[in-house]
């Protein structure tokens, strides 16, 4: 009987182990000297580095976000690391752009110790995830999730791209200021809230600026391999523009949908759309004059060494995701070092400080000249477009 209670009592104490090393609570630091013994380049002089995640679609049909973000934040831990002082101890972990897997994506990052996390990528994932991290007092910054869902009362959930409703906003601007006169037809997901969300502000904001919207159509996931029936209908109300809400994939079978019925409009996208070049087997000539509003374009003079490092290290130009993705890495730094926090901190700890010094902040980037956030998580900074002109962004 003895020895029965000395095994149960032996149970519940790795349990509160367990328990603590969970995200939110205490940590000691023998695994992050353990992992920086191992690779010298993780260590601060003090042997000690921050355990940062990463959350993306690394495989699947959204992967070329995914990995595009993890890339572009792995060039940036590298760079921190290299400078001595803050160091970064960085591991990313695989979601699919499943809600589900993200969840435990997160779970799996808790149980190795994570402190901070850039991420989720993409939206569903990140609304999902951030409800789990503001219960456990994680500081996220996503890099690329853009939908007010995902930072809507979650103190501790901060932005790298601009939120769904400036991009629809900035969109139907540019729109009025560059193509005055011309008809616009607008497709997009009503079952994503992220192309929803776009979508709301984009109409709203054309009404106020005359611009006239001659057709409207809406797809989910369900039927999002034909659009056909949508192609033909902006053809026939004789739409110059055509708006696309919306992520690569499905903008892609637009593209060639319209191309076999011999409609050219001038197709103009958001950010989601960034990454088409890149898609396996995309015919890049269907993309010509494609129009993008993106915070990036890889022509820019200051992108230079970023671009330079990135295509080196993964044989390919970076897309603003991997800019984000850089970006997000960098904020974190910036308020890592204004917070005065150290890699001993537990999670929780900061968290509170980071979420306190967040609005403070004002970052130069990549992706923004002066980023700066308000309290909501929210951050400011202008977008720019690009237009695709024999398969490279390059701007008007």
């Amino acid at each position: 009987m003895k020895k029965f209670v000395k095994v149960i009592a032996l149970v519940l104490c790795f349990a509160l182990i367990a328990a603590f090393a969970a995200c939110g609570g205490n940590k000691d630091n023998d695994s992050n000297k353990a992992t920086n013994a191992a690779n010298p380049t993780n260590a601060q002089t003090s042997g000690e580095s921050f355990k940062l995640g990463l959350i993306g679609p690394l495989t699947g049909g959204a992967a070329i976000y995914g990995n595009a973000a993890k890339y572009g934040a792995q060039i940036a831990v590298d760079e921190i690391n290299a400078k001595g002082g803050i160091q970064f101890d960085y591991k990313a972990e695989d979601d699919e752009h499943d809600p589900e897997k993200s969840v435990n994506a997160y779970n799996t990052l808790c149980d190795w110790g994570m402190q901070i996390l850039v991420g989720p990528i993409t939206t569903k994932p990140a609304v999902a995830v951030s409800a789990e991290a503001a219960t456990d007092r994680v500081f996220c910054l996503t890099p690329s999730a853009s939908s007010t869902d995902v930072i809507n009362d979650k103190d501790n959930m901060f932005q790298v791209c601009f939120t769904d409703p400036n991009q629809g906003t900035a969109s139907a601007d540019y729109i009025a200021e560059n193509f005055a006169g011309k008809s616009v037809a607008v497709i997009y997901k009503n079952d994503d809230a992220y192309s929803q969300g776009i979508r709301d502000t984009f109409v709203a904001e054309a009404g106020k600026k005359g611009v006239t919207i001659a057709y409207e159509a809406s797809f989910t996931d369900a039927t999002a391999t034909d659009f056909s029936v949508q192609v033909t209908a902006a053809k026939a109300a004789n739409a110059e523009i055509v708006f696309l809400p919306m992520y690569y994939e499905p903008a892609s079978i637009i593209l060639k949908q319209a191309k076999d019925i011999d409609y050219a409009p001038i197709f103009f996208g958001v950010d989601g759309m960034d990454g088409i070049l890149g898609m396996e087997g995309f015919d890049k000539s269907l993309a010509e004059g494609v129009m993008l509003l993106t915070p990036f374009s890889a022509d820019d003079p200051k992108a230079a060494d970023f671009v330079a490092a990135y295509q080196a290290a993964y044989g390919e130009i970076p897309n603003q995701f991997a800019a984000d993705g850089y970006d997000a890495v960098y904020i974190i730094y910036e308020a890592l070092q204004a917070a005065g926090c150290t890699a001993d901190m537990s999670a929780a700890d900061i968290c509170e400080k980071l979420v306190a010094v967040m609005p403070t902040l004002t970052v130069n980037g990549l992706t923004g000249e002066g980023m700066t956030w308000d309290a909501s998580g929210a951050v400011s900074k202008a977008p720019m477009a690009v237009v695709i002109k024999e398969g490279a962004y390059v701007t008007p």
